[in-house]
């Protein structure tokens, strides 16, 4: 017979027990002990095969050894889970991109910014995805976008300039140059190096 007292006690100290190992790897993973962290969330999905945070962690870790495919397999899991959390499409789309899969990049990219946005690192994201691609015009609408959300950080300005010189515009290319001389000069003096344009030739 079944007791919906005993079954409700289970489910509670079910519950209890993954909030502690759930603390228990945050623990080790503030100590640096990442293997041991990964272990502990192992044994959280082995028991809760649908809890987020150690989907998320393990598709970390799989992504920071470069095993991309598995990290995809785990974030999408996590994705079908969360399917209106930002971060979770973010998270496919970054893999999707590493992976090569351009088409699947971009419908994460877009969703993510769909759902936020304001989310410059899904703009980025999708100017990335729309260079592989060679849809340039496109791309620089995204990286504009992210120079908006984030002004002062060259990378979306590095990438602009780069599509510039695709599209055979080197004047452009020379104004972001000067515009990054003025808070990141070592990547304008990349961007030289890299095209062979000068500086001192914008007046």
């Amino acid at each position: 017979m079944n007791n919906p007292t005993a079954h409700a006690k289970l489910g509670t100290a079910s519950r209890t027990q993954c909030l502690w190992l759930q603390f228990k790897a945050k623990v080790l993973l503030v100590f640096g002990l990442q293997a041991q962290a990964q272990a502990v969330f192992e044994e959280i999905l082995s028991s809760h095969p649908h809890n987020v945070l150690a989907l998320n962690s393990l598709g970390f870790n799989e992504l920071n050894n470069r095993r991309l495919v598995q990290a995809l397999g785990y974030f999408e899991r996590a994705l079908a889970l969360t399917p209106t959390n930002t971060n979770a499409h973010f998270n496919v789309g970054f893999v999707s991109e590493e992976l090569g899969r351009s088409q699947e990049a971009e419908l994460a990219f877009r969703k993510a910014i769909e759902l936020d946005e304001k989310m410059d690192r899904a703009w980025y994201g999708l100017g990335l995805v729309l260079v592989r691609q060679r849809r340039f015009d496109e791309s620089l609408v995204a990286f504009k976008r992210n120079t908006e959300l984030q002004s002062m950080s060259p990378y979306a300005w590095y990438q602009m300039a780069r599509v510039h010189m695709e599209l055979h515009q080197p004047e452009k290319t020379l104004e972001i140059m000067r515009h990054l001389k003025g808070f990141e000069p070592k990547v304008a003096a990349q961007l030289e190096r890299e095209t062979g344009l000068r500086l001192d030739k914008l007046a």
